[in-house]
């Protein structure tokens, strides 16, 4: 398939705008060509470089002198016009504006032209000149309007970008040339009152663009003196390297897991997880042209991102969930089997839920400007609003430098006033995480519903740099907390400076769940489809434990899940933490076994506290052991789900769910360049995946991934 890089549907499916079966048509191509998938996220990424760079621009204003040399230039340039009869003036062999369905508007063509400019310069430090209003050489050709003789109108592109030359090559650029108007200053507008003094730019699309918008305020702003040039802005302190480092990020260090011998370990224990931040923020870097850091790569996080159609608990079942367990060929290396352990938790009606008191601790620091950072959430959180009933409550707790309440707990009922709360927060300062915890905690007890469900949301990029900023300090006030019963969930949001290693290990300890916000689409996913599942706790403190038949298994090994081990006599110990499972969460765990040979199977050392149920063998393959406390109380529960040897299939005759979670795991130990990979390839897994996606559309999406990851990987 020949790609047109010029398409102008590419523009147009970024913005949404295609519809019916020119989408249709057009995903088709996505799931078909890495090529055309590499283009999209190209586009993606010179889109926020437009609407964060140029939409934070401030306006300037013009001085009576300047206004008087751009009046003598616009006479100067009518006389001449109406002296000759010469066309409008453009390059030579320029191709016509895009028309037609999808075309970009001229803003937006004039927009992305720059910002290729400066994907291509290397995205150094950059000037920003106001440009003089167009000379014409046909005095036919219609002008923007003007409002009276000393306001001109600028186009709706008034600006020029272009690399920060050095010295040398603006002497050269200069050299005979005229000397150039007076440039204009920055304005100080906040102290007008034209806007907030820390507004997060706009996002583009249909709504208008930031440039036309820059625009406005600058024929809005009043005249100042101004110097001659315009010197590019100092750098801001509270802004990450998201553009120059955009794999850029904190993560904790994965070690992973190596295959463990039954014989000297037969046992594997662990707390379950139902994160998801990891595929999200994979997604978002391989978008933005970049291959994720091995370390970003969590496994079971990639994996439990897509929900499976495993079936809950029957309805009169005293346990709160249900396992599905299955073992079949392993598809990266036949020589070995894999394991697929499904667990489903029961769901709650959103009616019958118990109503909720919810806090949102919401970081407005200068480092959430960005349009994929605040200005995302606020968006998340109107459709929460939307999707809040009567008897809940909703408190907004804002925090930078300071932290203060910007809604006091309010029932779900007065929607209006709780979108309108939302829709004020504004971006600015630096952050002090801590003192915004302690008074979102503080607010969540104050509403306290006994027997109902208490939570404080925790939504920020994670860059902490004010107050109490070590993770272990935070990731202790999170768990103290949780034992007051009001447990903490964590929004991640950016890139660059965005802190992953700290709001997972937080959100841990504070007995909540951590996603990753990186599009509109994860924001309904997360705070609308899967809200009930944060907030309503159906079974606390999960442990599993796998017991390996030695007769039938000679080394095992868990994929992902490495900062999730528990010792062996952590499992039965119920002071010890774990994970918690929500209302109809689904988890899924996976293991490659080595089956054992008749001529080296042993029995396993028997060692206190990690005996295993197979001291003689047997038809078992393993056991799942999974303890779980009920919410409201502290002593766990034991249930256990056999597996036989005789349950294996080939892989092809797997479920559809089964086949699906391996290509997945596959996909993730390539981005890390695994040593357990075995002979997989982007290939391969994509066959495996395309094969399983069906029609889900969050399936069909990674299959756009795996092609960007394999043309990146080249």
């Amino acid at each position: 398939m020949t790609i047109d890089p010029n398409d102008p549907r590419i523009t147009a499916y970024v913005f949404g705008e295609l519809e019916g079966e020119a989408l249709s048509e057009f995903e088709q191509q996505l799931r078909e060509s890495a090529e055309l998938s590499k283009l999209v996220a190209q586009t993606r990424t010179a889109i926020d470089l437009i609407g964060t760079d140029l939409g934070e621009l401030p306006p300037v204003r013009l001085s009576e002198q300047q206004r008087q040399n751009v009046h003598a230039q616009i006479a100067g340039a009518s006389t001449a016009a109406s002296m000759t009869s010469a066309p409008p003036l453009k390059p030579a062999g320029a191709p016509p504006p895009p028309t037609g369905p999808g075309a970009m508007p001229g803003w937006m063509f004039g927009a992305a032209l720059a910002a290729t400019l400066l994907l291509l310069v290397g995205g150094g430090s950059m000037f920003f000149w106001v440009a003089a209003p167009r000379m014409v050489a046909d005095s036919s050709v219609p002008r923007q309007s003007t409002r009276a003789t000393d306001d001109v109108e600028y186009d709706a592109m008034p600006l020029e970008m272009m690399a920060e030359p050095d010295g040398a090559d603006m002497a050269n650029a200069t050299a005979g040339a005229a000397a150039p108007m007076p440039m204009a200053e920055r304005a100080d507008y906040s102290a007008e009152g034209l806007i907030a003094p820390s507004s997060a730019a706009p996002m583009l699309g249909n709504s208008g663009s930031p440039i036309a918008e820059g625009a406005k305020r600058m024929r809005q702003a009043p005249a100042a003196e101004a110097p001659t040039v315009l010197p590019a802005a100092e750098p801001d302190a509270t802004r990450g390297p998201e553009d120059a480092t955009p794999g850029g990020g904190q993560f904790a260090p994965i070690q992973e897991n190596d295959f463990q011998r039954v014989a000297a370990q037969p046992l594997s224990t662990f707390s379950i997880d139902v994160d998801t931040a990891a595929y999200a923020k994979v997604r978002q870097l391989l978008n933005n042209g970049t291959m994720p850091p091995p370390d970003a790569v969590r496994l079971e996080e990639l994996v439990n991102y897509f929900p499976y159609g495993y079936e809950g608990p029957a309805s009169d079942s005293d346990t709160p969930f249900a396992a599905h367990l299955a073992v079949s060929g392993c598809p990266w290396n036949p020589k070995h089997r894999l394991v697929r352990i499904g667990i489903k938790g029961y769901e709650v009606d959103q009616e019958a839920r118990p109503a909720a008191n919810v806090v949102f601790l919401v970081d407005v620091s200068g480092s959430m400007q960005r349009p994929n950072r605040l200005p995302l959430l606020k968006r998340g959180l109107v459709m929460l609003a939307e999707q809040l009933r009567a008897d809940d409550r909703v408190a907004l707790v804002a925090y930078a430098s300071d932290a203060g309440v910007v809604l006091e707990s309010t029932p779900g009922s007065q929607r209006e006033q709780i979108i309108e709360a939302v829709q004020a927060l504004q971006s600015g300062g630096s952050t002090n995480g801590a003192a915004g915890i302690h008074l979102a905690y503080q607010l969540a007890m104050d509403h306290f519903i006994q027997d109902g469900i208490n939570r404080v949301i925790l939504c920020s990029d994670g860059d902490f740099n004010v107050g109490t900023s070590d993770t272990e300090e935070l990731a202790k006030l999170a768990e103290e907390k949780a034992k007051s019963k009001v447990y903490l969930s964590v929004l991640g949001f950016g890139m660059g400076n965005h802190n992953d290693a700290m709001l997972e290990e937080i959100s841990n300890r504070g007995n909540g769940n951590y996603a990753f916000i990186d599009t509109d689409a994860e924001a309904r996913k997360v705070l609308v489809d899967g809200m009930l599942g944060t907030l309503l706790t159906i079974a606390k403190d999960v442990k599993i434990q796998v017991d390996f038949n030695w007769e039938q298994v000679a080394a095992y090994r868990m994929l992902g899940y490495e900062n999730r081990r528990l010792r062996n006599r952590d499992f039965a110990d119920d002071t010890k933490d774990a994970g918690e499972i929500g209302s109809g969460h689904t988890v899924t765990m996976l293991y490659e076994i080595i089956p054992a040979d008749e001529d080296t199977p042993q029995p396993p050392k028997r060692k206190k506290g990690a005996e295993s149920r197979y001291a003689e063998g047997g038809d078992d393959l393993l056991t799942l052991a999974m303890r779980y406390k009920q919410p409201d109380q502290d002593k766990s529960s034991l249930v256990e789900f056999p597996l036989k040897a005789s349950a294996e299939v080939k892989f092809g005759q797997a479920d559809r769910d089964f086949r699906f979670a391996a290509a997945v795991a596959s996909f993730g130990m390539l981005l890390r360049n695994s040593a357990h990979r075995g002979d997989t390839s982007y290939d391969a897994v994509l066959e495996i995946a395309a094969e399983a996606a069906g029609t889900d559309p969050l399936r069909l999406d990674l299959l756009t991934l795996i092609r960007q990851a394999q043309a990146l990987a080249r």
